[in-house]
């Protein structure tokens, strides 16, 4: 009697809560994935704040020396998020709680460099009309 062969069944990224996307940006996950990241990327801090934890593991405050106009709060959601997604991660060092990326957050992260290296050639984006 032979055994039914299992199927490999790869995780899904759930969807983004809603609450963490400006309501113009966010359409349904399952509409498109990539348009839901990049919402979740183009939110004003996202994206900033890691690239700033690319260039090493931060305390909360040290994040927030970097990003002078992000309120607390909004800054805390941010992390949040990041952290929900798996991109950040909290460790305990000798120096207190600091944010690091994870595996994934500097995958991430290099992507993003690549963009900004690829936008060099387009610094100002005019729209057609």
């Amino acid at each position: 009697m032979t055994m039914p062969a299992l199927a490999v069944v790869e995780p899904e990224l759930p969807p983004p809560p809603e609450e963490l996307f400006d309501a113009d940006f966010f359409r349904l996950a399952s509409e498109c994935t990539v348009e839901a990241w990049l919402a979740f990327l183009g939110h004003r801090w996202s994206a900033l704040t890691l690239y700033h934890l690319a260039q090493g593991p931060k305390r909360f405050g040290e994040i927030a020396a970097c990003l002078p106009t992000a309120t607390p709060k909004v800054l805390t959601e941010r992390i949040v998020a990041l952290e929900r997604y798996g991109l950040i991660c909290r460790p305990t060092g000798a120096r207190g709680e600091a944010y690091a990326l994870t595996e994934k957050g500097a995958e991430l992260s290099r992507l993003l460099d690549q963009l900004e290296i690829w936008s060099r050639d387009f610094p100002k984006v005019e729209l057609a009309r």
